[in-house]
């Protein structure tokens, strides 16, 4: 029975342990570090998106989404609609009308991010 878990010495060098009374010991901070990076990206991206819907999307759905020339993005103006129908208009636009598409600068996933947070009720900006 052991009475410690296994360290992480190589069990093919036991003359290891014997000059080094230490045993190995994994650092955390390099996988945190890989793990957290993509995350703060993830963060500033957001962050970009929010800006892009308040500021370029706000230009015409009102600084504070509840309508002007373009419809109102509110929850309650959105309730009942598909998302995957509120994606589409996002990615291609509407034909006819001055709603333009953003494929060109927003990827499928953006746009299905923006969608959700719309529905549920859109971020302030942070500054």
């Amino acid at each position: 029975m052991l009475d410690q878990p296994p360290s992480l010495t190589n069990v093919n060098a036991p003359d290891r342990a014997a000059r080094d009374p230490a045993p190995m010991k994994f650092s955390a901070i390099p996988l945190l570090v890989c793990l957290l990076v993509p995350v703060a990206h993830a963060g500033e991206h957001e962050r970009e998106l929010i800006r892009l819907v308040r500021q370029d999307c706000g230009s015409c759905h009102g600084m504070q989404l509840t309508g002007g020339l373009g419809l109102p993005l509110t929850p309650q103006a959105l309730r009942g609609k598909p998302e995957e129908t509120l994606v589409a208009t996002v990615m291609y636009g509407r034909g006819g009308t001055p709603m333009p598409a953003w494929r060109t600068i927003l990827s499928e996933q953006d746009a299905e991010w923006i969608v959700a947070r719309l529905v549920e009720g859109f971020p302030q900006e942070q500054r």
